[in-house]
């Protein structure tokens, strides 16, 4: 398992050369979230797609 660092510069490496740091930290944070989401998903902390369409319609 890769340490945050290590995808961080691996991230960077993958970015083109002109990339700003707004680029960088947009990545990161997706990277981020994708992982939080994943880890939800292992740990059986999700909701049935209808329960959160219904909750969502009927505001």
């Amino acid at each position: 398992m890769a340490t945050p660092k290590e995808v961080t510069e691996q991230l960077i490496d993958c970015l083109p050369d002109h990339a700003g740091w707004d680029e960088i930290m947009y990545e990161l944070y997706v990277r981020s979230k994708i992982k939080e989401g994943m880890a939800d998903i292992e740990a059986g902390r999700t909701f049935p797609h209808g329960e959160v369409k219904a909750k969502f319609l009927n505001r």
